[in-house]
């Protein structure tokens, strides 16, 4: 019986293994169009179009740079800005609750392909309160999308999403990008602002 595999053509011509994939097997824009056409919340959106994933990262990316200013570097924010890469590849954004009934296979999956997208930027493990820090970084997102996004109410957001940060009232992407704020932007501009700031921050943490 030959080796199992689950190949994907992605845009730049290169192949990846989803089962079996290495740092080498993509493009950065490769990461970001799929980033960008990956959508958070089951694709549902009380706007024309679904959030994506790469307008998430970039949210929760200036979160936290808002918070610890003093701290952040390249290599930091370069961490932030991919923790949900292994999404873009995968081509799916599952709801949290639902991880664990899709199994230990599932979470072996995804275990590769973050641990293929740390080897290939450079990516160092969390620490403890590195992790507690991005999470809530990642809920305050969460929060702020559930209501702003999708249409749940602040008490829904704290009681039947059990998410335990309230929604920002001003969005952070807008201040930088412009736009209305909290709309969910289209594919090509997701990627595009997306790789922009993938490869400026490659770039600095290559000169850090």
């Amino acid at each position: 019986m030959s080796e199992v595999r689950a190949w994907v053509r992605l845009p730049s011509g290169k192949r990846l293994d989803l089962l079996n994939p290495t740092p080498f097997d993509w493009e950065d824009k490769d990461l970001a169009l799929g980033l960008a056409r990956t959508y958070r919340w089951g694709g549902h959106s009380a706007w024309p179009l679904p959030l994506s994933v790469a307008q998430h990262s970039l949210l929760v990316l200036v979160l936290h740079r808002r918070r610890f200013p003093a701290v952040s570097n390249a290599q930091v924010e370069l961490r932030e800005l991919l923790h949900d890469a292994d999404e873009g590849l995968l081509g799916f954004d599952c709801i949290s609750v639902v991880k664990p009934f899709l199994g230990e296979a599932y979470r072996t999956l995804t275990a590769r392909l973050e641990n293929a997208v740390a080897i290939r930027y450079g990516l160092p493990p969390w620490t403890p309160s590195e992790r507690k820090a991005h999470k809530r970084a990642d809920r305050t997102a969460a929060a702020s999308e559930a209501v702003h996004v999708v249409g749940w109410t602040p008490r829904e957001v704290r009681n039947t999403l059990r998410i335990p940060y309230t929604a920002l009232v001003a969005d952070p992407l807008a201040d930088i990008y412009g736009g209305k704020a909290w709309e969910p932007w289209a594919p090509g501009i997701a990627a595009e602002r997306f790789l922009a700031e993938l490869e400026r921050l490659i770039q600095a943490k290559g000169a850090g």
